[in-house]
C-alpha cells in the first residue's frame, strides 16, 4: 500500500467517524482546533498529519487513534 493510498484509507476512516456521531466537517474542525479546509482534505487524503493533529482529531471523534489507524500498515 502506497503513502497516497493510506492517506486516502485514514480519511475515509475520519469522515466515517465523524458522521457516526452526527458533527459537520465545520464542527469537528472548530473542536479539533484545525482550520475547516485543512480538515477537509484530511479526508480527502490529501494531508499527511502529525501525531499531535491526529490526536486532537481523535479527542473531537470521540474515538482512540487505533480505531482510526488499526491495520495500516508503515510506509517504508
Amino acid at each position: 500500500m502506497d503513502e497516497k493510498a493510506i492517506l486516502h484509507e485514514l480519511g475515509k476512516r475520519i469522515r466515517a467517524q465523524r458522521k457516526s456521531i452526527g458533527l459537520t466537517q465545520e464542527a469537528l474542525a472548530l473542536v479539533a482546533d484545525v482550520d475547516r479546509s485543512y480538515y477537509g482534505a484530511v479526508e480527502r487524503g490529501e494531508r499527511n498529519v502529525t501525531f499531535t493533529v491526529l490526536c486532537r482529531l481523535s479527542f473531537a471523534l470521540q474515538c482512540d487513534i487505533a480505531k482510526l489507524t488499526v491495520g495500516l500498515p508503515a510506509v517504508l
